[in-house]
């Protein structure tokens, strides 16, 4: 089912990569990145202000930490940021041989799977005791992932080959095991990129090149589609009071060129702004809590 919607831009930001959007309910404020340029912005809904929060090193994905913090998955550093804007290195070499994080998130334990990008792309495991486990090399991309319902297994997205795996999580030890395909996306689509689930337990995916977002049902099948004004749509997530808005990221770079579809329009606008928009019946779930140097 396609679903045509009027998104609401919001602010008048225009981000190079756009990324990582992660709701904060108890400052009520939506967090996301400009990758490259290390901006940290921040959204309020009820005030409609959207503004730079922090302006850090390049910097690929964020969690929400326990204490209500942000944690920050840099070039091979992570460093923590406060609500007060303050930024403090705690960790650096954490990703030798790629270039950065892209795309990370915390699982029910605290713990956090990053991926890694630039060189032989990887998903890396953080413990809450500092270890950290290599989980899969020689990726594409790594990009979005999201836990299904029952907490029983793990969405991971490889960009390049354009599928989204299915693993089974064990809440326990944080192990990944019985790799399978969830979900392909045509080749003449796009880029399945940043990934969110909601309470249906369906998964959410943004593609980039396909001015789109795509619904899958928990048993995979292909359940909705939303379209949007721009071509480079790069991740979405739930926020707002009630886990009812939709918020969207997207791109105006031109850097991954080189792997658009054929047919694809490079007149047609390619985004860098932040998108709004409501489905009826639609909400989202809490981000997991991040319980790294705590």
């Amino acid at each position: 089912m396609a679903t045509m919607i009027q998104p609401q831009r919001v602010g008048s930001i225009s981000c190079e990569i756009g990324e990582n959007p992660l709701w904060h309910p108890e400052a009520q404020i939506l967090f996301f990145l400009d990758i490259p340029a290390g901006t940290v912005y921040a959204y309020s809904p009820s005030s409609g202000r959207c503004r730079a929060f922090c302006k850090t090193r390049v910097t690929g994905g964020l969690t929400l930490q326990a204490d209500g913090s942000l944690l920050l998955f840099q070039d091979g550093r992570i460093s923590l940021l406060k609500l007060d804007g303050s930024v403090t290195e705690l960790a650096a070499g954490l990703c030798p041989g790629n270039d950065r994080f892209n795309d990370v998130i915390a699982d029910p334990e605290g713990r956090v799977f990053a991926g890694t990008l630039g060189g032989n792309g990887k998903l890396l495991r953080f413990d809450v005791d500092g270890t950290i486990t290599e989980i899969l090399d020689g990726l594409g991309i790594a990009n979005g992932m999201g836990f299904s319902s029952d907490l029983t297994g793990m969405y991971f997205t490889d960009s390049t080959p354009r599928r989204i795996y299915y693993f089974d999580y064990d809440r326990r030890t944080g192990e990944l095991t019985h790799q399978r395909t969830f979900a392909d996306v045509p080749e003449a689509e796009g880029l399945p990129d940043g990934m969110t689930t909601d309470s249906d337990g369906c998964v959410w995916t943004a593609i980039w090149f396909g001015g789109r977002l795509k619904r899958f049902a928990p048993d995979g099948h292909l359940d909705r589609e939303v379209f949007l004004p721009v071509r480079q749509t790069s991740a979405v997530a739930f926020g707002g009071a009630d886990l009812s808005d939709i918020f969207v990221t997207s791109a105006s770079t031109s850097v991954a060129d080189g792997l658009r579809p054929a047919a694809y329009d490079s007149n047609a606008p390619r985004g860098g702004g932040l998108y709004r928009f409501r489905i009826a019946g639609v909400r989202g779930r809490l981000p997991f809590r991040s319980r790294l140097w705590c």
